[in-house]
């Protein structure tokens, strides 16, 4: 592996199988720090990155993350306390995050209680939704945004890969990889599994080290098959950032919202046809998933009704953007489509191969931004 290169490692360990992505960032992040801090890095890393000084000190029976704000006050992240529990070191199963003052002893927030009777016990011990809750109130609070460096963009773009071919996010504080789907133990399903997630980290221009046991070497290789519908998404994003007019960036709003037939409509289609299948799967708490995805639903739709009516009112404006040196008379022509130029750069060589630990590829690089195209998931084998 290259110094500045991102390495994914597909492997067995113990009943199952993962994926893990390593780079030099990883390493560095981990040197010069005591045991106790590295299993705190998932919280004082991203709160670093916005400028806060963290430190891990000991409190009632459990390590605790004391995290100073620029206005003098402080964050508390603490697991439970009182009374003092068996929780494995590193994997409390709740979270308490509170903020206060040197100097007010009238400044007392609840940030986030997952404690069995606090208002977001439903998530328990998990990490994202702690994160999550830190990262809402500083921005509240004004703090500047956690720049997007190298490693996260990198890791980001590999969890997007190992997402579109099957596997499953785990955060066990302090760790974070992927692994195959617990109810997965056939051999020859995961063997597939694993050869498909190889060619399109492959694809991706990741590099990557799989054990060949976990190989099928009888698969083809992966044909084109072009843009995800993510990615297809993507481009009108692109196509919103560079509108001079307001009826270019309808025209996109409209792709979104159309009645019927338009993304949003379609997004809620698909949660409610998932809900109803979800629920003839027959365990006790299959119902209860369904409903909540309904729930979801019904939301969503409702806020598409929103957006469709913001799009009338961006309609009725037809005007140029004030901001937009460019109008669109002056435009110069589209360039060609993209999708074309995205089929030629993945498209695998003829002599392109999987490799194994002891050859790995000189990949290109993966660029600090997150992959503009990736390929898709269908099943093309």
């Amino acid at each position: 592996m290259r110094p500045d290169q991102t390495l994914v490692t597909l492997q067995r360990e113990g009943t199952r199988i993962t994926a893990r992505t390593s780079g030099p960032f990883n390493q560095e992040a981990a040197a010069g720090t005591s045991e106790h801090e590295h299993r705190y890095n998932h919280l004082t890393q991203p709160l670093q990155q916005r400028g806060l000084a963290c430190t891990v000190e000991y409190g009632l029976s459990d390590y605790i993350v004391h995290a100073e704000l620029p206005d003098d006050s402080y964050l508390i992240i603490s697991p439970p306390q009182e009374p003092p529990t068996d929780h494995p070191p590193g994997h409390p199963e709740s979270w308490l995050v509170t903020r206060g003052h040197p100097d007010d002893s009238t400044l007392h927030e609840v940030i986030y209680d997952s404690e069995p009777d606090g208002p977001h016990a439903w998530y328990g011990g998990s990490i994202p939704r702690l994160l999550t809750a830190i990262v809402g109130r500083l921005d509240q609070l004004g703090l500047p945004p956690r720049p997007v460096s190298r490693r996260l963009a990198q890791e980001s773009a590999a969890d997007a890969v190992l997402h579109r071919a099957g596997f499953v996010p785990v955060v066990l504080f302090p760790e974070r990889f992927h692994r195959l789907p617990s109810a997965m133990t056939e051999p020859v399903e995961q063997r597939q599994t694993v050869t498909r997630a190889l060619d399109m980290l492959q694809a991706a221009g990741f590099d990557v080290s799989c054990d060949p046991d976990l190989l099928d070497p009888s698969l083809p290789p992966p044909g084109d098959h072009g843009l995800s519908v993510g990615d297809q998404l993507g481009h009108l994003t692109q196509s919103i950032q560079s509108a001079a007019h307001t009826s270019e960036a309808v025209a996109v709003l409209s792709e979104l919202t159309a009645p019927g037939d338009g993304v949003l409509q379609r997004v809620v289609e698909s949660l409610n046809t998932t809900a109803d299948w979800w629920e003839g799967l027959g365990e006790p708490a299959d119902p209860h998933y369904a409903n909540r995805l309904r729930y979801i639903a019904r939301k969503l739709d409702s806020y598409a009704l929103e957006i469709r009516s913001r799009r009338g009112e961006l309609a009725d404006r037809h005007t140029n953007h004030p901001d937009r040196v460019q109008t669109r008379v002056d435009r110069v022509a589209p360039e060609e489509p993209a999708a074309p130029r995205v089929t030629a750069a993945l498209a695998i060589s003829p002599t392109a191969r999987r490799t194994t630990p002891a050859e790995l590829p000189s990949a290109p690089a993966v660029d600090p931004s997150l992959p503009p195209d990736r390929p898709s998931s269908a099943p093309g084998r």
